[in-house]
């Protein structure tokens, strides 16, 4: 494989802190690279090193000749102008119209952008689309990406994993990507490296791959320090022996022993989080109940009916602007229905995290202790009581970073700091709005095997395929169509419907000319009244709540089952009970079709 560019023992201090430390790698022709690591620890400072936009204090980046690099920051820098400027610049529309690839990415990123539309103008999200557009449309041999999956949706994370698989295949340039998204990493990248401690280490295989030979390092690190431990343990034995032996004789063999305590290494991530006492949940927990939500003409819920018991775990999906944001604030009470009722068991007490960290302004001259310390002054953690002193330092602020005034903290401990202050208040419901923002890969993973094992009713908006299918066991939809739709399929039949929606809207314009405009062609059907589109969605609602009665019917038989494995003809009967549902299961999909088509 050609190499393509490289580093050459580069190092890099900031301040006080040495982030790369005699750095030396390769990016050779073909791989696609994924960066992972601690926040904090320089990945997006190793990307400006190899981009040539960060100067080392030594070493060297090394660049083929005539290699190109395009870059895509965590900031974009449009500057004002339309999107079709910032996209193509002024290259003629023929240049690029006629070519597949550039039209991909259109329909990819930006189907939902005008091209004549006015940057200013565009959200967020829709702004970190077209940044990335500009990138993809050019024809670069190395593309390195800092978060690219920032602001997109499940749907368009799964179509750019798909685009830059088929565009950086072998023979045709090399992708670096840091992020956090772990099921973006295995479905894109060849090869992880992890950056910490001002190195960089190197796995071959995406997100799983590299957790499975960390842990085989983590294994073959324990056996070599169970070895030393036991040498250890000789040594201080050997030193205890009377005072015969601590004379200045045997010196060596102190210069040794204490040789062995020195060489103690601390533990690389401090970081613990600790299942918190949640406060006991009734029966009831939250009705959404014939709930209707508009904005002037923009109806985001539709006559909705929806139920959340104690201990569900519901995660939310959907397209942007669908709403699933303003579901979370209707569920907290910070939002009223235009009609219907959010009804609230007696006993819940619901903590919502929100997408921003603004609310830590008010505290920005508070020290993390103090700010916890105001929420409650100590907690029961695992049967022991914790002062907030040592509970923020179990949940990831050490003693040097517990006292650092709030405004000091980077996006990610900001945001630690967010989750902390609502668990110590013991909530029984949380209400979680992208919660993966601005973490890092073990952050994440220590926030999941909290919520794995909360007790308490959870919900989650994310585009985290890998959060909502650890922590959640239900996913539902949020279509645009003002229906909250149950996806016993999870993510994968989201996409599915969303690829059918986008299929059919691409293939109605090309029918339209066929018939008149104010008649069906003929032998066609005639577009449904209002009237068959309302029965058409009560239909749909009541399918999908008749799905999910089957699959928690269908779990439970198979527990029993379990239970039952060695009585014959009881697991004979209990199958039979599973075609039957499985036979109504496939009739009742076959009518959502059908109620859909008509439901647009």
């Amino acid at each position: 494989m050609a190499h393509l560019l490289g580093a050459d023992r580069v190092t890099l201090t900031l301040g006080t802190r040495t982030l790369l430390d005699e750095v030396s790698l390769g990016l050779d022709d073909g791989q696609r690279i994924g960066v992972v690591g601690p926040n904090g620890a320089g990945k997006s400072t190793l990307l400006r090193v190899l981009s040539g936009l960060q100067e080392t204090d030594a070493g060297r980046v090394t660049r083929a000749g005539g290699v190109r690099v395009a870059v895509l920051d965590q900031r974009d820098d449009l500057t004002a102008g339309t999107v079709l400027d910032a996209v193509h610049g002024s290259a003629d529309a023929h240049e690029w119209a006629s070519d597949s690839r550039i039209r991909a990415v259109h329909a990819g990123l930006l189907s939902d952008v005008g091209l004549d539309a006015d940057l200013a103008s565009l959200s967020g999200g829709q702004r970190r689309r077209v940044a990335l557009a500009a990138l993809l449309v050019r024809d670069d041999e190395v593309l390195v990406l800092d978060e690219p999956t920032n602001h997109l949706d499940v749907e368009g994370v799964a179509w750019l994993a798909a685009h830059l698989v088929e565009r950086y295949a072998r023979g045709s340039g090399a992708l670096v990507v840091v992020t956090h998204d772990r099921w973006f990493l295995d479905a894109v990248c060849t090869r992880t490296w992890e950056v910490h401690d001002g190195g960089v280490d190197q796995y071959d295989g995406g997100y799983a791959a590299y957790v499975l030979a960390r842990a085989e390092r983590a294994r073959t690190a324990a056996t070599s320090e169970e070895k030393r431990q036991n040498l250890l343990r000789k040594e201080l034995a050997w030193l205890r022996r009377g005072a015969p032996a601590r004379t200045s004789k045997p010196r060596f063999r102190i210069d040794a022993a204490n040789a062995l305590i020195a060489d103690e290494p601390p533990p690389r991530d401090r970081m613990e989080l600790s299942r918190m006492a949640t406060a006991r949940l009734g029966k009831d927990v939250l009705d959404v109940e014939d709930v209707t939500l508009a904005f002037g003409d923009r109806v985001l819920l539709d006559d909705v009916t929806w139920r959340l018991g104690p201990g569900d775990r519901i995660g939310v999906v959907g397209v942007n602007g669908a709403g699933k944001t303003t579901m979370l604030r209707l569920l907290a009470g910070r939002l009223a229905p235009t009609s219907g009722r959010v009804k609230r068991g007696k006993t819940v007490q619901v903590a919502e995290l929100r997408q921003d960290v603004e609310d830590l302004d008010e505290l920005a001259d508070l020290r993390v202790v103090e700010v916890v310390e105001r929420e409650k002054r100590s907690i029961v953690v695992g049967g022991k009581e914790l002062t907030a002193a040592q509970l923020v330092e179990r949940l990831g602020f050490p003693r040097d970073r517990a006292r650092t005034p709030v405004r000091d903290l980077s996006g990610g401990e900001r945001r630690r700091l967010q989750l902390l202050r609502l668990l110590v208040g013991e909530p029984n419901v949380l209400l979680l709005d992208e919660p993966t923002n601005d973490l890092d890969t073990d952050t994440l993973a220590a926030l999941e095997d909290l919520l794995d094992g909360w007790p308490g009713t959870l919900v989650v908006v994310s585009h985290d395929r890998y959060l909502l299918e650890r922590v959640c066991d239900r996913q539902v939809a949020l279509l645009g169509d003002g229906k909250v739709r149950d996806l016993p399929g999870g993510v994968e039949q989201y996409l599915d419907l969303r690829r059918d929606a986008l299929g059919a809207a691409a293939s109605a314009p090309a029918a339209s000319p066929v018939a008149a405009p104010d008649a069906p062609a003929s032998g066609g059907a005639a577009s449904p009244s209002p009237a068959d589109v309302r029965a058409a969605r009560k239909e749909i609602a009541r399918i999908e709540r008749r799905l999910s009665r089957i699959a928690d019917l269908e779990k439970a038989l198979h527990d029993k089952m379990a239970a039952q494995a060695t009585d014959h003809e009881a697991v004979l009967a209990l199958d039979a009970e599973l075609r039957a549902l499985a036979a109504e299961k496939d009739d009742l999909e076959a009518a959502w079709l059908e109620a859909a088509e008509v439901a647009g």
